[in-house]
């Protein structure tokens, strides 16, 4: 632990039986990410009466994450969508970059219809909202570790309410995508094409594409009239973040 002391810290949980652990008869190793030492805390003390968990580590930030897995890689990654220095979602595309096996689970007080949206293009294994029964968490973890995906009963429900709201995601007139809520965001604050594709890294073309998609999805007839019908289906705050 020595090599990241200031950003990280490692809980090692007691296992009390085997019939989960790997072939090294090692208990499953858990990265938490998340900046609030009470949340981190709590997941320990949650986490520790479950069976054939090995060591929790928890880093604050995004970019301690990725340091830390330049030398190391875990079995399971709980991870807070709102982080200090990334974004969680750009987090979790990092995470499978790297490790494309990797379990994720997102843990987020965010309940907000464009972060449903958001969560609808991750590749997650799991999702608890923080409002929810902390107990899920357990659920959660164990299910990731056996191979099936969880997402807690009010985040199906507020999924419900997306789908009413813009038809079966992933079809043309649905909720836009995440990389379209980013020119979407962009558009709102004003800026032109080419400071868009600047600051996305991306080509002016494919931001026109993004925009051409937003105004279908949401039948807009002009900038102008996608940041409002944005702003009324719940993909956009006001004012804009």
């Amino acid at each position: 632990m020595a090599m990241f002391p200031y950003f990280c810290t490692m809980l090692t949980i007691a296992s009390s039986t085997t019939h989960m652990q790997d072939k090294e008869g090692k208990g499953k190793d858990i990265a938490v990410v998340d900046d609030h030492g009470l949340v981190v805390e709590g997941l320990r003390s949650l986490l520790r009466t479950l069976p054939d968990i090995g060591e929790l580590f928890a880093v604050q930030s995004g970019q301690a994450l990725l340091d830390v897995m330049k030398v190391r890689l875990f079995d399971v990654y709980i991870v807070d969508l709102e982080l200090p220095d990334i974004d969680g979602v750009d987090l979790i595309r990092a995470i499978r970059e790297r490790q494309s096996g990797a379990r994720i689970i997102v843990n987020t007080m965010h309940e907000e219809i464009w972060t449903m949206a958001r969560l609808t293009e991750c590749d997650v294994d799991g999702v608890i909202l923080k409002s929810s029964d902390p107990q899920l968490i357990k659920e959660a973890v164990r299910s990731v570790m056996e191979g099936r995906r969880f997402f807690c009963p009010r985040f199906h429900r507020l999924y419900a309410r997306l789908v009413q709201r813009s038809g079966r995601p992933g079809r043309e007139g649905d909720a836009p995508t995440a990389r379209e809520l980013e020119v979407l965001r962009a558009i709102a604050r004003g800026l032109r094409t080419s400071e868009i594709a600047e600051r996305l890294f991306i080509s002016e073309n494919t931001v026109e594409t993004h925009r051409k998609n937003l105004m279908l999805k949401l039948g807009a007839r002009n900038s102008a009239d996608l940041v409002m019908r944005a702003v009324e289906r719940g993909f956009l705050r006001v004012p804009c973040d």
